[in-house]
């Protein structure tokens, strides 16, 4: 298992790579390289630490995008997603690189590795606390799923897209891309979206979600939103 799920996260790597360094030209790219080893560092991190204390978790989260007991919404809105995520790679490649569009200060870039960093670390805290963290929006009955209010939930009800939403544009700063900051906000304005519909979901079909709304307001941003 353990051999399975590191060759998935090396193919994830080499399929992101292929994306930004085809589309630059060049494998001289230094921040792609660290960027690259920013997030797979921190996923690989991720990984590991599931094998160890919640492979019930980590086998959720190795099935596929499309499921059953899984919302139309949902179901239409999570390929949509990794297509257009695919895209932006690709234009980020172009636009700082092949064709030189954008010009970024150094320091932006710095910043965009440090937001990458710290996005994968919330993301990280999320999966530490909530066993029920599928890659799909769906109940899961058969596993007795129940609110989890500890953690990064007891200051947001949805940390992992909280550590998403930092971790769009500190993608487009690191790779010192305008455009891939502007392509940022679509991903983000989808982020919203699947955001509002599968809290509306939570509070229809998960015993105790309500109350644990009323408790913890924020979805996303504290004090904001």
């Amino acid at each position: 298992m353990i051999a399975k799920l590191l060759l998935q996260n090396l193919i994830w790597f080499g399929g992101m790579g292929a994306l930004l360094f085809v589309t630059a030209g060049t494998l001289h790219w230094p921040v792609a390289w660290i960027f690259l080893l920013i997030f797979f560092s921190a996923a690989t991190g991720t990984t590991l630490m599931l094998i160890r204390h919640d492979p019930a978790l980590l086998e959720e989260r190795m099935k596929p995008l499309v499921q059953e007991g899984q919302p139309l919404w949902d179901r239409i809105i999570m390929p949509v997603f990794v297509v257009v995520f695919c895209v932006w790679l690709a234009l980020m490649g172009l636009d700082a690189v092949r064709f030189g569009w954008s010009s970024m200060p150094l320091w932006l870039e710095i910043l965009g590795q440090a937001g990458v960093a710290l996005a994968m670390w919330i993301c990280y805290q999320a999966f530490l606390v909530n066993t029920f963290l599928a890659p799909v929006v769906k109940i899961q009955s058969e596993r007795g799923h129940q609110v989890v209010s500890s953690g990064p939930y007891a200051i947001v009800r949805h940390p992992l897209y909280a550590g998403a939403l930092l971790l769009f544009p500190s993608t487009a700063f690191a790779l010192g891309s305008w455009y891939g900051l502007a392509m940022a906000c679509v991903l983000i304005a989808g982020l919203v979206a699947r955001t509002v519909l599968e809290d509306r979901e939570l509070h229809r079909h998960l015993d105790g979600y309500a109350a644990y709304a009323r408790k913890v307001r924020y979805r996303l941003v504290p004090f904001v939103w």
